[in-house]
């Protein structure tokens, strides 16, 4: 088949479930392809010469190569392939922002002048992760000799997972410490069931059991293990604590009973399964109409996820316009499909209670865009004499998240930028403490999934030069030698 040939069939449609089914139940709304659908995109990739998707993807995974094997009908080399660069393709493939990475990059996409015509990449990463899982086909590569180096992990999201993932087969011992109860970090109490199921973090998370990394719950580095100890007994420490620390709008009224932020909205409807009452009695408020404020992937979960703890209105509040919306196409579709109201180019004044002290209200103002401000977009710029008020049972508080400043407070030695990241080398993920790495969103801030796992790579890469070595000053340029993160 040649290139025009592939460039004529059109694109596998994802099957859903109904939006008003759907808004009813925790299930997962896209219901994954086919093999017959999976091996029908996968013959849409024109096979370039230069992959450009790949060198989109942070984790630089050998994405032509996985589609090959598809279009092939090979799914075990298929799945094989991307579990050498990940170690989390089933999450990946429900929640990476494609769109803005390696289909971006799509020729295919590119051709078409519609991006939404690139590859689909990420569905055809899911269906291999499902099959994989579901055939029970999982395979445990062959792990180096064993190095008699100790790593410590501290938290278990998508950069502390990946580095575990790598420094395992590297023949290392690894040793995850995570603060809650369950592993996975944001991708257990952030992202929701119908997002991204819990089972599939949990077989993930097994997968990396299976490899020998061992994981430690309950464990607070900084409090119940003080970083001194961890220094004293692992020869390298990676640090992968989050941005778990939520901002608040700062407007009157803001500590009024029925305003949340999203983290403590979203861990109780999902780790705490909030959603499944009265079978698990979490508390949490279930109003009759709730705004969001904020117009990212955790707005729109948030705003989803009241729709299905029982809201009859779910409203988002965003400053901006639809065009600015920082969340991704595909959630934002699902929220209009499924009935939430979109309140743009507005922002809140401050909220209004009651005599008993619950949120009752939101002063909104109205705006209207200016010129681009720091971040790129068109900022917006207040409308005078456009106030006016909208009824509200509860607020959730969805505009972002600082570091996790618990590991900073602990550890006074290590660097940390004024918005209190930790600082560390691009090139290795290096921190100012000799043996101690980062990465994720305690150094970039609230990012993607598939971000952090890059940081992690490149982390993982550096660790191993070092424990090898014991050389830290020229670390980067050693790295950098071998080929840097790929």
């Amino acid at each position: 088949m040649d290139a025009k040939e592939r460039l004529a069939i059109p694109p596998q449609p994802m099957p859903e479930q109904p939006p008003a089914e759907r808004i009813r139940n925790l299930k997962e709304v896209p219901l994954g392809y086919s093999p017959e659908a999976a091996m029908a995109e996968a013959r849409r990739c024109v096979r370039c010469k230069r992959p450009f998707c790949t060198e989109g993807c942070p984790v630089g995974i050998d994405i032509p190569g996985f589609l090959e094997a598809v279009e092939n009908g090979d799914f075990a080399a298929g799945i094989r392939i991307i579990r050498k660069r990940n170690a989390l393709p089933a999450v990946c493939g429900r929640v990476c922002p494609q769109e803005q990475q390696c289909q971006l990059a799509c020729t295919v996409g590119k051709f078409h002048h519609d991006p939404t015509r690139s590859v689909g990449i990420g569905r055809i990463e899911r269906f291999l992760a499902d099959w994989e899982r579901t055939t029970g086909s999982q395979e445990i590569p062959e792990k180096a000799p064993p190095t008699g180096r100790r790593v410590a992990v501290v938290g278990s999201g998508p950069a502390g997972l990946t580095v575990a993932g790598d420094l395992i087969l590297l023949g290392h011992e690894v040793t995850v410490f995570e603060a809650l109860h369950r592993a996975g970090g944001v991708l257990v109490y952030g992202i929701p069931e119908f997002r991204l199921p819990k089972e599939i973090v949990r077989r993930e998370t097994e997968y990396l059991q299976r490899l020998g990394v061992e994981f430690r719950m309950d464990s607070v580095v900084g409090r119940t293990y003080p970083m001194e100890e961890i220094l004293e007994k692992y020869d390298s420490v990676f640090i992968g604590s989050g941005a778990g620390l939520p901002k608040f709008m700062g407007v009157p009224g803001e500590n009024l009973l029925g305003v949340y932020s999203a983290n403590e909205y979203l861990t109780r409807a999902n780790l705490m399964k909030a959603y499944d009452f009265p079978a698990n009695d979490t508390p949490i408020f279930r109003g009759r109409k709730i705004i969001t404020v904020g117009g990212g992937n955790v707005a729109m979960d948030c705003a989803r996820t009241a729709l299905r703890m029982g809201a009859e209105r779910s409203l988002i509040v965003y400053r901006r316009s639809e065009a600015e919306l920082p969340a991704r196409i595909e959630e934002v579709h699902h929220a209009k499909e499924e009935g939430v109201e979109f309140h743009l180019l507005e922002a809140p004044l401050g909220l209004i209670g009651d005599e008993k002290g619950w949120v009752r209200g939101m002063r909104i103002e109205r705006m209207e865009l200016g010129e681009p401000d720091s971040s790129g977009r068109r900022r917006p710029v207040p409308i005078k004499g456009s106030e006016f008020v909208e009824e509200t049972d509860a607020v959730l508080v969805a505009i972002g998240n600082s570091p996790n400043p618990l590991i900073a407070s602990s550890f006074p030695e290590i660097e940390t930028s004024r918005w209190g990241g930790i600082v560390v080398n691009e090139a290795t993920g290096q921190t100012s403490v000799k043996g101690v790495f980062a990465g994720g969103d305690i150094v970039l801030g609230a990012a993607t999934v598939i971000l952090a796992m890059g940081q992690g790579r490149i982390a993982a890469r550096a660790m191993h030069a070092y424990m090898m070595t014991g050389r830290w000053d020229d670390l980067d340029r050693m790295v950098s030698a071998e080929g840097g993160a790929q």
